[in-house]
């Protein structure tokens, strides 16, 4: 029994990937994907299969917002990867995210 239930732990955090999202304005807010999730840096985690893409849009009062995109095939991972040749479902999740991504967020007026 706790056996399984080691197993099947490993397999749940096996699929997820994680990352930190920085700004270089401390006060500029985060976005991935449309949803807020922190001020001059954040962490980002799914579950998403490989190759899958993020759009981070950076925000400030009074700033012009800027995009940027990262996918889910930076790095592979060898959990899923020895997973799959058992499994082969963890094929879906054989690359994750860089641990970190850093953007330079340079405020332009948004007035026009």
């Amino acid at each position: 029994m706790r056996n399984i239930l080691i197993v099947g732990v490993l397999l749940v955090t096996a699929c997820s990937s994680s990352t930190v999202i920085r700004s270089s304005d401390p006060d500029a807010k985060i976005y991935v994907n449309g949803e807020y999730i922190g001020t001059g840096h954040a962490h980002y985690s799914d579950q998403k299969v490989a190759f899958s893409k993020n759009e981070v849009e950076i925000r400030k009062e009074g700033c012009r917002a800027e995009n940027y995109s990262f996918r889910r095939s930076e790095e592979a991972d060898i959990g899923a990867i020895v997973g799959g040749l058992f499994l082969t479902v963890p094929f879906l999740w054989v690359t994750e995210y860089k641990p970190r991504h850093s953007y330079d967020f340079e405020c332009e007026s948004s007035s026009i």
